[in-house]
């Protein structure tokens, strides 16, 4: 790969990882305030509460939904710069991130089946069919939360970082697991509403951390530009 193309494609990378890094947030920003969060717990709740605000819902979804699909591809784009020091962990890391982008995707056709559902929450079976189709959502956002948290330990060891910045991506990893173990602890109950948005501030922190890393390919690339054009 030339220097063109590695400029290029940190430029990518940074512009994909920012970018899904907004999205989520603005979605969060959104479904919190709003007791958009569906929690399966109360899924006649749920349903009512989407049939209330349900183009409120689709905003946050779709934002939820360019936020993935932008982890998609920096992972796709990340794994595909074998061209490095560590490649195989590189490539490792990409190939986690892409994978947590595709359960995340999946997690939000979940939440448009129950848009769906609460076209009629008064039905009888809605509930019933709301409360399988949000317990497969959260599991398969627990997935991609797992996925993202391997690929954070990966990227640590297999991206070339400063040592700040890789001492903070273990520290992120063990917030982000936590979150991830939290639903197991909560029993056949699942967690609450207060639980869930407590895993969403634990997941934060490695969202932070992959816009600080696609920050910093921004940056590279900026600095490797005016060599670039000299040649």
């Amino acid at each position: 790969m030339s220097a063109v193309e590695r400029d290029c494609a940190a430029r990518l990378t940074s512009v994909l990882l920012l970018g899904s890094l907004l999205a989520m947030l603005a979605g969060v920003g959104i479904a919190v305030p709003s007791g958009l969060t569906l929690n399966p717990a109360d899924p006649a709740a749920v349903l009512a509460a989407v049939h209330a605000r349900v183009e409120l819902h689709l905003i946050e979804l779709a934002f939820d939904v360019i936020g993935w699909l932008a982890l998609l591809a920096a992972g796709l784009v990340l794994a595909a710069r074998p061209d490095r020091p560590r490649a195989h962990l590189s490539v490792l890391a990409g190939g986690l991130l892409a994978g947590a982008g595709l359960a995340g995707l999946l997690h939000d056709a979940g939440n448009l089946a129950v848009t769906q559902l609460a076209a009629d929450p008064s039905e009888p079976a809605a509930a019933a069919v709301a409360h399988g189709v949000l317990l497969t959502a959260k599991w398969l956002v627990n997935v991609a939360g797992l996925l993202w948290v391997a690929a954070t330990v990966a990227a640590t060891s297999g991206v070339a970082l400063p040592t700040g910045l890789r001492r903070a991506g273990v520290a992120v990893a063990v917030s982000g697991a936590a979150a991830v173990v939290l639903p197991w602890t909560t029993g056949t109950a699942g967690p609450s509403v207060a639980e869930e948005q407590f895993g969403y501030l634990l997941h934060l922190p490695v969202m932070l951390w992959w816009g600080m890393l696609g920050w910093r390919q921004c940056r590279c690339g900026r600095v490797r530009r005016p060599a670039t054009m000299q040649m």
